[in-house]
């Protein structure tokens, strides 16, 4: 298999890393070769995060480069404007619909921008949805990650049932069921 390269983007405190470990999990369950490497920007919450994934046959190394991400996983809007060049120009971006104000913009120093998924869509594919909503629809809104891991699922080739195994494996015992229900909600909607 042709090495397949994603990337989790976020902030500090939204599950980046969680939802690495369960994307890595899943494809080690598989056979490959997967190498996951985490970039911490600040070191409190509220800081960007990125993580990436790379799997297949043989791979060497554990950065994706810019422009060769099959597949952007972004927990906000401003970390998709953020990091949307390191896909690949046929490259999907899953997103959760949602702002999260940055320091400056929360201090008056500089605004949010505008248009951020309409200037992607012009150049990729967005699968888009308010993951946070649904889950504190759900119960627990910190398994939204989650949500959004159910949404790639549509976009990789693993069973369900694998996903299960994974995620029970990954995450604390009793978050368990929570997170198989947030999986599922995501998985329904791509």
């Amino acid at each position: 298999m042709k090495t397949r390269n994603i990337m989790i983007v976020g902030v500090g405190g939204q599950g980046t890393l969680i939802a690495s470990r369960i994307l890595g999990g899943i494809a080690t369950t598989a056979g490959y070769d997967v190498k996951v490497s985490e970039v911490h920007g600040m070191a409190q919450r509220g800081g960007s995060v990125v993580t990436f994934v790379r799997y297949g046959d043989e791979v060497a190394e554990p950065i994706v480069e810019p422009g060769c991400a099959d597949v952007l996983i972004a927990f906000e809007r401003l970390e998709a404007k953020r990091y949307a060049h390191y896909l690949k120009p046929d490259g999907v971006l899953i997103l959760n619909d949602v702002r999260i104000d940055p320091m400056p913009v929360v201090i008056g120093a500089a605004e949010y921008p505008e248009g951020i998924v309409e200037e992607i869509e012009k150049n990729h594919t967005v699968y888009k949805a308010d993951a946070t909503a649904i889950a504190m629809e759900l119960g627990n809104p910190r398994c939204f990650n989650v949500v959004i891991l159910g949404m790639a699922a549509r976009h990789m080739d693993y069973a369900v049932e694998d996903w299960y195994r994974v995620i029970e494996r990954t995450v604390k015992p009793k978050t368990i069921e929570i997170n198989k229900k947030a999986f599922d909600a995501g998985y329904a909607l791509a």
